[in-house]
């Protein structure tokens, strides 16, 4: 009888309606995007970055060891030896359709050559650019050096 008389009565249907009373009278949290922008975590991961050292050499040394440990097997990475016996890479692309942006990667860079930035509005218009080339990468590396040494020292597990 009890589960008749709650039935006929909307029980369920007021019970929603009182949470969306409870609601309607609490503060908005809406922020206007692009305009104002909510903060960021300090272990924010976006787009991915190749540093260099302040002399300008690349600090990448071809150890593939970024492409080992990437889960989604997103890292693609050809190394060859110079001429004074050291080894860079020849190729470095990142397919960021593939990535999770897990940050495996910049763990396991002995040199820290990958890191992940803090850039979240990046977007692709042609089949192809979702790839990004070992050029690519420094050219944010370099663009954003500052921004990401700056990063690096506020970062705990830097210090």
């Amino acid at each position: 009888m009890k589960h008749f008389i709650k039935s006929f009565a909307l029980w369920e249907l007021l019970k929603g309606l009182r949470v969306t009373g409870k609601k309607l009278t609490t503060k908005k949290i809406t922020v206007q995007y692009p305009e104002e922008k909510t903060p960021q975590s300090p272990r924010f991961r976006g787009l991915h970055a190749l540093r260099r050292y302040p002399s300008g050499e690349e600090r990448c040394i071809g150890c593939k060891l970024c492409e080992a440990v990437c889960p989604a097997l997103a890292i693609t990475i050809d190394s060859a030896e110079r001429e004074d016996g050291t080894r860079r890479t020849t190729r470095y692309d990142i397919d960021l359709f593939k990535c999770i942006y897990c940050g495996f990667c910049e763990e396991a860079c002995p040199v820290d050559a990958i890191v992940e930035t803090r850039i979240f509005e990046y977007h692709f218009e042609e089949r192809g650019t979702q790839i990004m080339r070992k050029q690519d990468l420094l050219a944010v590396g370099d663009k954003y050096e500052q921004q990401i040494a700056e990063d690096r020292m506020t970062d705990a597990r830097y210090r």
